[in-house]
């Protein structure tokens, strides 16, 4: 099955915060998958480039480096700032971060213990900050925080299954 690529989707828009508390589940579940992906792998299956592409490890350490911005955006919406902060999209902190020289270990922690914080975040949002509007900067559409958490669940899953189709 051919996988549309990342720069390439479109998120729709979320009506209904209801489906919140859903989501923020989906969000808190992502460590604990990653870690249950990974631990049972050798190191050289962790580390192994395909074409140029992220090992299993650079996967899972980019889902860490992208937790601070996902955190910048949910302030940014809760403080009503009209337009989201940009993300870097050439990866940069990915690419010279060195995942796979790092414990994975510590990069599961990593990424645990940043979700956590965007989790406990989310859960501690008033009602009327879940109305807030801003502009996605990449997409140029509006993003409420419910469009934010499913962003970054959808992110999530994109590199979930990138790193399931490396340990094909």
């Amino acid at each position: 099955m051919k996988r549309t690529e990342w720069f390439k989707r479109s998120f729709p828009i979320m009506d209904d915060n209801g489906v919140l508390p859903d989501i923020i589940e989906r969000l808190r579940g992502a460590p604990v998958r990653l870690e249950a992906m990974l631990s049972p792998l050798d190191i050289a299956v962790l580390t192994a480039k395909r074409e140029g592409k992220w090992s299993i490890k650079e996967q899972a350490g980019h889902l860490a480096d992208m937790e601070p911005l996902w955190l910048g955006r949910l302030d940014d919406l809760a403080h009503g700032i009209p337009q989201l902060r940009e993300a870097d999209l050439t990866n940069q902190r990915t690419h010279t971060a060195n995942h796979n020289g790092t414990n994975l270990g510590e990069l599961l922690q990593l990424f645990s213990v940043q979700r956590q914080q965007l989790v406990n975040r989310l859960l501690t949002l008033q009602e009327d900050q879940l109305l807030h509007v801003a502009l996605h900067p990449r997409l140029k559409t509006p993003m409420r925080i419910i469009d934010l958490a499913y962003f970054v669940a959808e992110h999530d899953d994109h590199h979930l299954t990138s790193i399931r189709e490396i340990m094909k």
